[in-house]
């Protein structure tokens, strides 16, 4: 998380972009999803999805498992426990900046 500005809580920036936000939520719903499943709902190219499930890898926020299932490659994504405790804080941020908004 970044510093807060005059009361404004931070938001995560790995989370806060709408394509990382979106995977999140799916797999903070389902516990694991596979590249194409996640492709599907979120209506996301390859390479789009593909990039921001690295940004979340690095900042350790999910981890993928490369398989195979019928002699097919099967990548499948789960959300960390750090990602989720990191997505938990981005909502309760995000609460607040509501909350201090409506304040204002």
């Amino acid at each position: 998380m970044g510093d807060e500005i005059r009361g404004i809580p931070s938001l995560d920036k790995v989370i806060h972009e709408k394509g990382r936000l979106a995977i999140l939520s799916q797999l903070k719903v389902n516990s694991e999803m596979s590249f194409s499943e996640l492709k599907k709902s979120l209506e996301l190219s390859d390479g789009n999805l593909s990039v921001h499930i690295k940004n979340l890898e690095a900042a350790g926020y999910v981890s993928t498992c490369k398989s195979f299932r019928n002699k097919r490659p099967l990548t499948t994504c789960q959300m960390t426990r750090s990602g989720s405790k990191a997505f938990d804080e981005y909502l309760q941020s995000l609460e607040a900046l509501i909350q201090h908004l409506k304040e204002v």
